[in-house]
């Protein structure tokens, strides 16, 4: 876990889901070379937050510019789930593309690290990273 994503970055966001126990809380995982070196809080925008996520694009679009621009890339994203556990729902592994990106999902004081890929052993599109 210490070399794809720091104990403090997963700590952040912990936190942050702490702050807003009522809604899903989301953002951006952002680094270099496979290696997580920001987790970016965005706003969440979803019809209803107490349930689902969906990352504000204006935060993705910003946050694709400055990867082409020669900042860190988008590596994955995080989210909370309130009153779940950190395993992907059905509904995560509906908008997950099997593109390899890192889904941190953040239950309580914990907090799980998924890749989605094809066939993956969790709703057909999840593997466990950490």
């Amino acid at each position: 876990m210490g070399r794809m994503i720091s104990t403090e970055l997963l700590a952040r966001i912990v936190a942050e889901a702490a702050v807003s126990p009522g809604v899903e809380v989301c953002g951006l995982l952002l680094g270099r070379g496979g290696h997580v070196e920001e987790a970016r809080p965005s706003r969440n925008v979803a019809a209803d937050p107490s349930c689902m996520f969906e990352i504000d694009p204006a935060a993705l679009i910003a946050a694709h510019r400055a990867a082409r621009a020669g900042g860190p890339a988008i590596l994955g994203c995080y989210h909370s789930h309130p009153s779940g556990s950190a395993e992907p729902s059905a509904r995560d592994a509906a908008d997950a593309v099997a593109e390899g990106w890192l889904w941190a999902i953040v239950a309580g004081d914990g907090v799980r690290v998924w890749r989605a890929v094809a066939g993956g052993p969790v709703w057909g599109r999840f593997e466990e990273v950490c």
